[in-house]
């Protein structure tokens, strides 16, 4: 069993389009280059991103600037704009003009003639953004520089959160404002995909909703983390969450601060996400931002948000800094790959999302959605540990879930719908293993398997009080295996550190009737207990081992990873190129040519030699042997996989 994963790339003027660039302001004024314009600082500034291989910018109509008076645009700034599109095509670029650009790096501006009008349900206020949408669209449409639009920068933070209804017709206006002034390029809402899809918190923007009129979606991220490999893997997986629309993924907005990381952790971070989100379908990266901002110390916001003055790519005199050379590594690895004609290789496995993430059921808590977004994430990570290629897949609203899998992970799972419950039974009849770990969670809503047939399934009765959860009173839980089960050895043990609170840290008591056990915990309770179904089976785990890990800093790699290998081993997963080592994670990219590029990304802080195996061979790019693939600290390698 095998099925596809989607990464979707942008169509501009019909032709495929991979962005690698960066968010662009001038040193020469930030936000206000548009009064400071000084054309010679701008093409330098370009000409530094091209030559290093970056293909385009995002850029900004500063709104207060240009939209000076209700129906009035600032003619300067118009033509400043149109100099700065004669510079990229000069050097061979392409720009994102951004509409609505009142939150910029800490602090929000508005147009003087605002007065405190609602952004999104003010009529004449919404029909003024529409005729500046309009009229800035009918200005540059045309113009071969422009290669797609976002209508906003931020928006949550400075419009504020609102019901879905209005922020999708709001959105919907402006769209129609920009097809209206001739605007033909993908356009999407720059809102930063913070949603109820890849958060749990319903601001509005839901990502689904807004895929019905954009054209891709664009995460923002620049999360905060206690642990080093979330950190690492945090975008590709709100990637994954993203791609759920169908749409292609544009990492619209990541970068660090040099004033909170040193040098060679900028460019490990750069180059994490880069190549994390590559083989999670993202096919457009924009970093924040192109240069430093040393000389506008004085000018607002960086006068009060200092740190925000040094994300650049470049430094204050336009010199190249770490980031900026792992981009130009990713741009000559991109071009190697020919992403156009590439895609992500099928895989075996899914780690299935609860429709209870974004579908509005009654009663559902924003503590229950967080929940699945958080043990999704570690089992995401968990499986890269284990070399176990997943595709995230959506249960349908109502229930339901993508055929053609071979293993389905539901992680620390509380809720799914009744029709999916009963669906899994018979995926697993007909070859598929199912594996689920059950959590109550942090929230003290419900404390009970919201299971439909949970006997049928995993061969065991509920064993637990009514409304009362069995505490983990061990510091360390240990499952121990009574029978050999994939890779894992009868006697081998299993170590977990429990955690959450007075919901979360616990554990489902059964009492097997026509399950197996194949793993008891330190007082001989059942753990893990196998269901054979015709092809196939259902596995149960009674502890909340992604929940317990989700909830602890600086955990990874902890076990979970043994178990999902022994899983892959018992639905035999295929996996093309294995390793030993949980810090190391391999993926593939396959050309329609039939070429497969095997991606290393280590999470080691230190260099280390692996030698993955494989039924074909490694060969470097350039087509020689290399069985042994040598990664520095937090590295990467790029391998040719060839079968004879």
């Amino acid at each position: 069993m095998s099925a596809e994963r989607p990464s979707p790339v942008l169509s501009v003027e019909g032709a495929p389009a991979i962005w690698l660039g960066a968010n662009f302001w001038s040193r020469s004024g930030g936000p206000l280059m548009w009064t400071r314009y000084d054309r010679e600082v701008v093409r330098q500034e370009l000409r530094v991103l091209a030559d290093h291989g970056l293909n385009m910018t995002r850029s900004f109509f500063y709104w207060p600037d240009f939209h000076p008076a209700p129906d009035t645009l600032d003619e300067q700034c118009v033509a400043n704009f149109a100099d700065f599109l004669n510079a990229h095509t000069a050097v061979g670029m392409t720009t994102v003009p951004t509409f609505l650009v009142g939150h910029m790096s800490g602090e929000n501006w508005d147009p003087v003639w605002r007065e405190g009008r609602d952004l999104y349900r003010d009529v004449w206020f919404v029909g003024r953004q529409a005729w500046y949408v309009r009229e800035l669209t009918a200005r540059f449409a045309a113009h071969p520089a422009v290669a797609g639009w976002l209508l906003t920068n931020e928006v949550p933070i400075y419009g504020g959160e609102a019901p879905r209804p209005i922020v999708d017709a709001w959105a919907s206006l402006l769209v129609d404002a920009v097809r209206a002034g001739g605007g033909t390029q993908p356009v999407a809402v720059g809102d930063g995909a913070w949603g109820i899809e890849t958060t749990g918190h319903d601001n509005g923007f839901s990502v689904g909703d807004l895929a019905g009129f954009t054209d891709f979606v664009g995460p923002h991220v620049y999360r905060m983390e206690t642990d080093q490999l979330r950190q690492h893997l945090k975008a590709a997986y709100v990637a994954e969450l993203c791609a759920g629309t169908g749409l292609p993924v544009v990492m619209e907005e990541f970068g660090v601060t040099s004033d909170f990381v040193a040098a060679d952790g900028a460019a490990a971070y750069y180059r994490q996400l880069l190549y994390s989100t590559l083989l999670a379908g993202a096919t457009g990266w924009i970093a924040w931002n192109n240069t430093d901002y040393d000389d506008l110390a004085d000018q607002r916001p960086y006068s009060h948000h200092p740190f925000e003055m040094h994300f650049g790519i470049t430094d204050r005199a336009g010199a190249p800094k770490p980031p900026l050379l792992e981009l130009a590594r990713f741009a000559a690895d991109l071009a190697a790959i020919d992403l156009p004609n590439a895609r992500r290789s099928p895989v075996d496995a899914a780690l299935v999302v609860p429709s209870h993430l974004a579908a509005d059921y009654p009663f559902t808590q924003e503590e229950e959605r967080a929940h699945i977004v958080a043990t999704g994430e570690q089992a995401y990570l968990a499986a890269h540990e284990a070399h176990v290629p997943v595709a995230v897949v959506r249960e349908r609203e109502d229930g339901g879930l993508p055929e053609g899998y071979g293993l389905y992970l539901l992680p620390s799972v509380k809720q799914l719908c009744a029709t999916s419950w009963l669906q899994l039974e018979e995926l697993a009849r007909d070859g598929a293993t199912v594996y689920a770990s059950y959590a109550h969670g942090g929230s003290g809503v419900q404390r009970g398997p919201w299971w439909a047939n949970t006997e049928a399934l995993f061969g065991v009765r509920p064993a637990s009080a009514y409304g009362l959860a069995e505490p983990v009173e061990d510091e360390v839980v240990t499952l121990r295996l009574t029978e050999a089960f994939g890779t894992l050895p009868a006697g081998a043990a299993l170590s977990f550190r429990p955690a959450g609170n007075e919901n979360g840290r616990t554990f489902l008591p059964v009492v097997a009737s026509s399950g197996r056990v194949v793993a008891v915990d330190g007082h001989g309770r059942p753990a893990i207990v196998v269901q054979e179904h015709g092809r196939g089976r259902a596995v149960l785990c009674t502890y909340p081992l992604e929940y317990f890990a989700s909830e602890l800093a600086r955990v990874n790699p902890e076990e979970t990873w043994r178990l999902y290998d022994a899983l892959a081993a018992v639905a035999d997963v295929e996996r093309d190129v294995r390793l030993d080592d949980p810090l190391v994670f391999v993926d593939i990219l396959v050309h329609e040519d039939g070429r497969r590029f095997v991606v290393f990304l280590s999470e080691h802080p230190e260099p280390v030699t692996v030698r993955p195996e494989t039924e074909g061979e490694l060969q470097t790019l350039d087509g020689e042997p290399a069985p042994d693939v040598a990664l520095p600290p937090y590295g990467v390698a790029l391998r040719l996989l060839r079968f004879d």
